[in-house]
């Protein structure tokens, strides 16, 4: 589990495709205490540590992963938000991201609001049927609260710190990103499924109102 703080941005120093896509990245803090088998979140997509060298980390992703999330995007000299995975006991800061993409969207539009940025992003409606203002939503492995939405997207508050320490300082309109819906909404709307016809108002009947 993670929980979409950015730990480090990576550069993508090898992109090999095949029956399996290698995908190399040089990670300073990362690699620091990392072992083979870890699991990572590399824009929002938990990938396998398969391979270990000083501060370079291989990864491999099948073609369904290619096929669900934006990776397929990288190229070599790409910024890749990095986040290891949670530890037992660890503080919990940003909400509960499994790693799982949802849907890709793209980049909007990009605004100014005073020191901070408004960015608006289209979304899957595999993302937006699980995202209420104010809420969580994961984009590119980083946690971030909905400011507003509409039918086909949404939009977020930037901090500069936000912006300066991930891969959003390279994002352009236009770009392709990974997303993720608040877990917690998925749960509630499976546990709910088989009640959801008996909360619609009954038909009267005419002898109940005359």
């Amino acid at each position: 589990m993670f929980t979409g703080l950015v730990e480090e941005t990576g550069r993508v120093v090898g992109f090999e495709s095949g029956s399996m896509t290698r995908l190399e990245i040089a990670a300073n803090v990362t690699a620091e205490d990392i072992l083979i088998g870890d699991s990572v979140s590399v824009n929002g997509t938990c990938l396998t540590v398969n391979e270990v060298d000083g501060d370079l980390l291989v990864f491999y992703a099948m073609p369904e992963t290619l096929r669900r999330t934006a990776l397929g995007g990288l190229s070599e000299g790409s910024l890749v938000n990095l986040e290891r995975a949670m530890g037992a006991g660890e503080r919990f800061g940003g909400h509960i991201v499994q790693g799982h993409v949802d849907g890709v969207g793209e980049v909007l539009e990009i605004r100014f609001e005073g020191d901070a940025q408004i960015w608006t992003f289209t979304a899957p409606v595999e993302v937006l049927r699980y995202t209420v203002e104010k809420g969580s939503v994961c984009v590119d492995g980083i946690s971030l609260t909905v400011a507003s939405l509409d039918a086909g997207s949404f939009a977020v508050s930037i901090l500069p710190q936000t912006r300066e320490k991930t891969n959003l300082r390279e994002l352009e309109i236009g770009d392709r990103v990974n997303m993720e819906a608040d877990v917690i909404g998925k749960y509630v709307e499976r546990l709910l499924r088989p009640w959801m016809g008996r909360f619609t108002e009954p038909e009267r009947r005419v002898e109940d109102v005359v």
